[in-house]
C-alpha cells in the first residue's frame, strides 16, 4: 500500500513538472553537422528523460550479463546452503527424538556445504553421543575449543566427558578454563564449586562463592549462607592446629549467618580457652535464638574453666530462660541439672514432655533421675523405654542423618545446609500400653537415606569434634542402653 501511494505521489509530481513545463513555452536549437533542429522546450526535456531512462536500461542489462556467472555461482550456492541448513534443522529434530543414524545423515550433509558453521559440530557430537561413539564425541570437542566461538561450548561437552568416565581431575582442568573464560557461566562455577567441596577445599570454595555472588549467578542471601558454612568448615578443620585463624573464620561465618550452630561452637571454645566467658556468652545467646541446641547449652555452662555443677546450671537456667518449652531448651536445662544434681527442677522440667511419646535422651534423663530417687525398678523401665522411644535429633543433610555436622552433601556433594533435626527413619514408633521391656529388635538407623534403609548394628559413635558431649555419668547412662532392659 505505501509503494502504491509513493507511485501514485510520483506521477503528479511529474504531471505537475510537465503542466508548469507547458505554461512557459520556449524553443530549443540544436545545430549538429550542418542540421539545424529546433523543437519545443517541452519536448525536448521529455526527449531527455527518454534517453536517460533507455541508457539506464541498457546499462543495467549489459551489466546483468557480465555479472550472470557470478550470479548463477552465487545461486546454486545459495541452494545448496539452503540444503544444508535444512540437513541441519532435520539433523537436531533427529537427535532430539534420538534417531543417531537419521542424525548422523544429516550432520554429514551439513557438514559439507557448511564447514564453518558451529552448530554442525554440536549436531556431529550429539550423533557421535547417541551412538556411544566416545573417541569421536572427544575428538569433535577438542576441535571446538580451538574456536573462539564455540570454545566454551567445547570446554562443557569435555567436562561431562570427563565427569562421566570419573576423571575429577579432567574435569576439573576444564571447568576451571571456562570460568576464566566467562565467570558468568554458571555451569562451570557450581562445577567447580562442587569439585572444591568434594576435595574439601573449603579457602577455594569460599573465593568461588564470592565470584558466583559478584557475577549475578546467587542470589546475596544464598551466597552469604554457603560462605559461612564454607568458613564454618574452615574454622572446624583448623580448631586444633591454629586457633588464632579459626577464630577468625568462625566469628565471620557467625557475621554472615548467625544461626550456623558449627560456627558459634568454635568461636565459644576458643573463648573459653581464653577465659573471656563474656564473649562465649554473647556468641552462645545470639545464635541460640536462631538455632537451640544443647552443645550451645554445653558449651556456654563451661565457659569458666573450674566452675561447679550449680553455676553451670544457673547459666544454662538463664540462657533457655526465654524458650524454656521448647525441646531443646527443655533438654538443655534438664541435662544440667541432672549434673547438678538437682533431682527435682529436672524433673519439673522434663515434665511437660515426658505425656506422650518422649525422645530417647529424656528417657535416659528420666532414669537417672529415678535411679537417684532410689528406684531402680523405674529407671530400668525409663531406659527399656528409650530403646523404642523416638529417636533423638541429628544432623540431617540431603536426607542423609549424621552425628556431626556436615558441610558437604553426601548425596549430590553440593553446599546445602545441614539442618538438627529428627531423621524420616527415626520418627516415633506405635506407643507402647506399658513400660514392660520390650522384645529385641534391630537397633535404629544411624545414617540413612529415604533410599537406603539397611539397618547396622549399634555401635559407640565417635564425639564429633563440634559436639562437647554429656557430662561423664548421664554419657554412661545413655551406653547402658545397649546392655539394660
Amino acid at each position: 500500500m505505501i509503494k502504491l501511494l509513493w507511485r501514485f505521489g510520483l506521477l503528479i509530481v511529474a504531471a505537475l513538472f510537465f503542466t508548469w513545463l507547458a505554461d512557459r513555452p520556449g524553443t530549443v536549437t540544436i545545430q549538429w553537422m550542418g542540421r539545424e533542429i529546433q523543437m519545443a522546450f517541452v519536448i525536448a526535456v521529455a526527449l531527455a528523460i527518454l534517453t536517460f531512462a533507455l541508457l539506464w536500461f541498457v546499462w543495467g542489462f549489459f551489466r546483468r550479463i557480465w555479472r550472470s556467472p557470478t550470479t548463477a555461482r552465487d545461486y546454486w550456492r545459495f541452494r545448496k546452503n539452503r540444503k544444508a541448513y535444512e540437513s541441519l534443522s532435520r539433523g537436531i529434530i533427529a537427535a532430539g527424538a534420538g534417531d543417531s543414524i537419521a542424525a548422523s545423515r544429516h550432520a554429514a550433509i551439513a557438514g559439507n556445504a557448511l564447514a564453518d558453521e558451529p552448530l554442525v559440530n554440536v549436531l556431529a557430537a550429539q550423533a557421535a553421543q547417541l551412538k556411544s561413539d566416545r573417541a569421536s564425541v572427544k575428538r569433535i570437542f577438542e576441535a571446538m575449543t580451538k574456536s573462539p566461538e564455540t570454545e566454551a561450548l567445547g570446554l562443557r561437552g569435555l567436562f561431562a566427558e570427563a565427569r562421566q568416565n570419573g576423571d575429577v581431575s579432567s574435569a576439573m582442568v576444564h571447568a576451571e578454563r571456562a570460568l576464566r573464560l566467562n565467570p558468568r557461566l554458571a555451569w562451570a562455577s557450581s562445577a567447580v564449586l562442587q569439585l572444591q567441596s568434594l576435595r574439601k577445599d573449603w579457602p577455594g570454595a569460599a573465593a568461588t562463592l564470592q565470584q558466583q555472588a559478584r557475577s549475578g549467578l546467587m542470589p546475596a542471601e544464598e551466597s552469604n549462607q554457603k560462605q559461612a558454612i564454607m568458613l564454618a568448615a574452615q574454622a572446624l578443620a583448623m580448631e586444633d592446629t591454629n586457633s588464632a585463624e579459626a577464630l577468625t573464620l568462625a566469628l565471620k561465618a557467625h557475621k554472615l549467618d548467625p544461626g550456623l550452630v558449627p560456627a558459634a561452637l568454635v568461636a565459644a571454645r576458643i573463648y573459653a580457652s581464653q577465659n573471656s566467658p563474656r564473649k562465649v556468652s554473647r556468641i552462645i545467646r545470639e545464635t541460640w535464638q536462631h538455632a537451640p541446641h544443647p552443645d550451645l547449652a554445653e558449651v556456654l555452662a563451661h565457659a569458666k574453666p573450674g566452675d561447679g555443677p550449680e553455676p553451670r546450671f544457673e547459666r544454662v537456667r538463664d540462657l533457655v530462660s526465654g524458650s524454656p518449652d521448647t525441646l531443646e531448651g527443655a533438654y538443655a536445662l534438664a541435662r544440667a541439672a541432672v549434673a547438678a544434681q538437682r533431682w527435682d527442677a529436672a524433673r519439673k522440667t522434663l515434665e511437660p514432655f515426658m505425656a506422650d511419646q518422649p525422645q530417647a535422651r529424656f528417657c535416659a534423663l528420666m532414669a537417672d533421675i529415678e535411679e537417684a530417687a532410689g528406684d531402680k525398678g523405674r529407671a530400668r523401665e525409663w531406659l527399656a523405654r528409650a530403646i523404642r522411644a523416638p529417636r533423638d535429633p541429628m544432623w540431617v543433610s540431603d536426607g542423609v542423618a549424621s552425628p556431626r555436622w556436615v558441610p558437604v552433601s553426601p548425596v549430590s556433594g553440593e553446599i546445602v545446609p545441614c539442618q538438627w533435626k529428627t531423621p524420616f527413619e527415626m520418627l516415633a514408633e506405635p506407643k507402647p500400653d506399658t513400660l514392660s521391656p520390650p522384645a529385641p529388635a534391630a537397633t535404629p538407623v544411624v545414617e540413612s537415606t529415604p533410599a537406603r534403609t539397611a539397618q547396622p548394628a549399634m555401635a559407640e559413635l565417635p564425639r564429633p569434634p563440634d559436639d562437647p558431649g554429656l557430662d561423664d555419668d548421664i554419657g554412661i547412662r545413655n551406653r547402658s542402653l545397649a546392655t539394660d532392659g
